[in-house]
């Protein structure tokens, strides 16, 4: 078994951490974890640093792509062509990218609110227009896409093609195939290309399966841009390493130009290089029990809402380490319902604001933690609502 109670001291250079100790606060907000990287993981850095030099590399090299390549088939039945596969340092650095690439200036996106919110950030960093098809919520917390008003944002030609968040960040859905299935028909329908963040793929809850779009649908491939990345599920953010998969040739030959040529970022650093291959090939079972220990820790977060906060609307959660519940019930106001927890409870979740006008008098709970963090966090918000 592997340790997922230990609790981490991280430094000051930490972001989810930063000042937390000097204010007494329990961050459970930006999504990296507080669980330690898989052992072999660690024993790759090691053995990296060991060498004492850091050069060039053969950067994503035959063998890195295999691995890569053979990581999405064991888990996802996902095959495409090694070749296929681009480099960014991050999956919101190939989103920005790519909104820049695939449309013009004042040219729509969609987005399905509440989400992510870097997806509508960097839609308008690069002057595009962010269109938005808010997620229909339902009576018991849960979300559906609604692909009637999807549809007609679709219909407007300005309109060039849509950011899909899958598992969805935040609201915790793993999209049904009818329904990637039913967004991939209606972006064929009225020619529109689909980005597909799929950086939460392997955090899914037991009875739950996640379906990559770009497999599910391989004959509207051409439409299709996918974006992963190692470091959500193995906590590797700080190391920088994501992938693009690209299909179409017109695509390719863009992001070649302007992505590889132009701006130079095409290589993993070594230090990526190690971690990646060490994940992706040894780390199959420190990610199952990665996925059990978050089931657990929202089994707990859930009794203990039932128990303590009993009109919190809790969303329910198939994928990511994250929970969305509506606090609104306990503080009518977003502002001060976000104060409070903050500044008297000490506990830093996300203000569900920040996702869209939608997430207003909801939080974002981060709970890829020790138990101990997750129950000392929760008990001090549920002493501060209850006042």
């Amino acid at each position: 078994m592997f340790d997922f109670e230990t609790v981490i001291h991280r430094g000051e250079d930490s972001e989810k951490w930063r000042g937390a100790k000097a204010r007494g606060e329990l961050p459970l907000w930006v999504a990296d974890m507080d669980f330690p990287c898989a052992p072999a993981i660690q024993e790759a850095l090691e053995k990296r640093v060991k060498e004492q030099i850091y050069g060039y590399t053969t950067g994503m090299d035959e063998e890195y792509r295999g691995i890569v390549c053979d990581y999405y088939r064991r888990h996802f039945d996902w095959t495409f062509d090694p070749q296929d596969i681009y480099f960014t340092g991050g999956v919101v650095q190939a989103i920005s990218i790519l909104c820049g690439l695939l449309c013009a200036q004042g040219e729509g996106i969609v987005i399905q609110t509440p989400v992510y919110h870097p997806f509508r950030r960097q839609i308008e960093a690069n002057h595009r227009r962010c269109v938005v098809n808010p997620l229909i919520r339902h009576a018991d917390g849960s979300y559906t896409m609604d692909l009637a008003d999807l549809e007609e944002k679709f219909q407007d030609p300005s309109v060039k093609g849509i950011l899909l968040c899958s598992p969805h960040n935040p609201v915790g859905r793993v999209w049904k195939p009818e329904e990637l299935c039913a967004l991939a028909e209606l972006a064929v329908r009225y020619d529109k290309w689909i980005i597909s963040d799929e950086i939460h793929a392997d955090i899914v809850k037991a009875g739950f399966t996640h379906h990559v779009l770009d497999a599910l649908c391989p004959q509207l491939a051409d439409h299709i841009i996918t974006c992963t990345a190692p470091t959500k599920t193995f906590n590797l953010a700080g190391v920088e390493c994501s992938h693009v998969i690209i299909h179409d040739p017109k695509w390719k030959a863009l992001w070649e130009e302007k992505v590889v040529r132009q701006m130079c970022i095409s290589e993993p650093n070594c230090f990526a290089i190690s971690a990646l291959k060490a994940a992706f090939s040894e780390c199959d079972e420190w990610r199952a029990q990665m996925n059990r220990k978050v089931d657990e820790n929202e089994a707990w977060v859930t009794q203990f809402l039932r128990e303590q906060l009993p009109e919190a609307v809790i969303s329910p959660r198939e994928g990511t380490y994250l929970m969305w519940v509506d606090l609104s019930a306990y503080e009518p106001d977003p502002h001060v319902l976000d104060q409070r927890i903050r500044e008297h409870a000490r506990v830093h979740f996300n203000d569900g604001a920040m996702f869209g006008e939608e997430g207003a008098g909801f939080q974002r709970i981060n709970i890829a933690c020790p138990q101990v963090i997750v129950q000392e966090a929760m008990e001090r918000v549920a002493q501060e609502l209850r006042k």
